[in-house]
């Protein structure tokens, strides 16, 4: 049962982090195309894991530890915007944009449904939710 909870609740967060991208690609870009949404959520998520997962090899060495965390945070930040970038017209400025706005979109699902106690608040493909 824990793999199938896992599995529901990676969909279900992948879902919604895509429906974030969605708004932000149709206010800012005006892309109209929920499954694009989806593919680029998704490859955000495993570029932000791989990004994090390299940088928190090094989080055990003294000093290095909260440095390569930050860097690690920062990089997969970059990187994920870069996947906006790569993923739909207007360049590095639209994708911002497209990220804020996404990330507000998230914001607001999630706060809505954890006050329903519905799910928990996090999002797969939204950086920091």
């Amino acid at each position: 049962m824990a793999l199938l909870d896992l599995l529901i609740g990676f969909v279900v967060s992948l879902l919604i982090g895509a429906f974030g991208i969605y708004v932000g690609a149709r206010v800012i870009v005006d892309r109209d195309d929920y499954e694009y949404a989806v593919l680029t959520a998704l490859v955000g998520a495993f570029v932000w894991w791989v990004i994090t997962g390299v940088f928190g090899l090094v989080t055990w060495i003294p000093l290095l530890g909260d440095l390569a965390s930050v860097l690690a945070s920062l990089l997969a930040l970059l990187a994920w915007v870069y996947v906006i970038n790569a993923r739909y017209p207007g360049g590095w400025g639209k994708a911002i944009g497209i990220g804020v706005v996404a990330w507000l979109a998230v914001w607001v699902v999630l706060v809505v449904l954890e006050s329903f106690e519905l799910i928990e608040a996090s999002a797969i493909g939204i950086p920091g939710l």
